[in-house]
């Protein structure tokens, strides 16, 4: 088994809540929370300890709440690698409407890091990189923390003898473009992330491919994925291109989708599957967490039974 390690630089507690109706104006009786520990890369490692493998979350903490994380994380049973924040751990908070469910997302925005704190969190996770292991960078960024972030650490981490995963969005996914960085070995975004990107629609599964084999060519990635939601997840090397579909029972919550796909993958390869076997674990991982509420990620019973049903074919 490869080991496994993800990188959250911008954690959090989400709290989770339900409300007989969401209106303003009025004290709205909610449920008792339920809590746990949030943000892109502890989000992967969740799942991944949820699909019976084992990573080491390398997560920057602060405060009462960064104490929190760390007590969750370790209820959990996941192995951390902590770096001090330079400031109090942000919370989020989702509200489901019971009436509608419709669901209310507060995302908070972390402390503020300043450019010393970006020099040394950049040597401590290639420090941390495992030796011909996986290097995972999930989620939102914090504050000060520059959009070149992740191309930066792309080429440090090429520097070592591990491969690096990067799920990002917005500012620090178009800065791959021009930071001239070193290519990652698996860049995931989602089809709005794409069409953004792109500055195109991408409306059928050949598009999308296009476009991320369009990108494998230029440099940025070995490999890319970009998930089309109920429309399935396209990968594309340089030679090869694939679609995996996995089709939930229903459809509770999106919060997770994306981080259990990429757990489900990374896992995957870490086994030794090919690229094209990690999509459809990723797929029916992606598909097994919207059944889940709230901040829930997938179950392996869930992903087992949607991995007999998915579909993989050649684009």
């Amino acid at each position: 088994m490869t080991a496994i390690l993800t990188v959250t630089l911008n954690p959090t507690v989400d709290l989770s809540i339900h409300a007989d109706q969401v209106a303003p104006e009025r004290k709205l009786r909610c449920t008792r929370p339920e809590t746990d520990p949030g943000g892109g890369g502890l989000n992967v490692s969740r799942a991944i300890s949820a699909l019976g493998g084992h990573s080491t979350a390398f997560v920057a903490l602060g405060g009462p709440t960064g104490d929190k994380v760390m007590h969750l994380l370790a209820e959990q049973g996941i192995g951390l690698a902590p770096f001090p924040a330079p400031g109090e751990t942000r919370q989020s908070l989702t509200v489901t409407d019971a009436a509608t469910g419709a669901q209310y997302r507060f995302v908070m925005p972390g402390p503020t890091w300043s450019r010393a704190d970006v020099t040394k969190v950049m040597d401590r996770i290639a420090k941390a990189a495992p030796e011909n292991g996986i290097v995972v960078l999930s989620g939102s960024q914090p504050p000060g923390v520059p959009d070149d972030f992740p191309a930066r650490l792309a080429t440090k981490i090429a520097r070592t003898r591990a491969r690096f995963f990067l799920d990002t969005s917005g500012k620090a996914l178009h800065q791959l473009l021009t930071a001239g960085a070193k290519p990652v070995d698996v860049l995931r975004m989602d089809d709005l992330e794409a069409e953004e990107l792109a500055g195109r629609a991408l409306p059928a599964r050949a598009d999308s491919a296009d476009f991320a084999q369009d990108l494998v060519r230029r440099g940025i990635a070995r490999a890319v994925v970009v998930a089309r939601g109920a429309d399935g997840n396209v990968l594309a090397t340089e030679t090869e291109r694939w679609v995996a579909q996995a089709i939930p029972d229903k459809v509770v919550s999106k919060v997770g989708a994306g981080d259990s796909f990429v757990a489900a993958f990374t896992l995957s390869l870490g086994r030794g599957l090919s690229l094209p076997e990690a999509l459809r674990w990723g797929a029916a991982a992606a598909a097994a967490a919207v059944m889940t509420p709230a901040t829930d990620l997938c179950t392996l019973a869930d992903v087992k039974r949607l991995l007999r049903a998915s579909s993989l074919e050649k684009i």
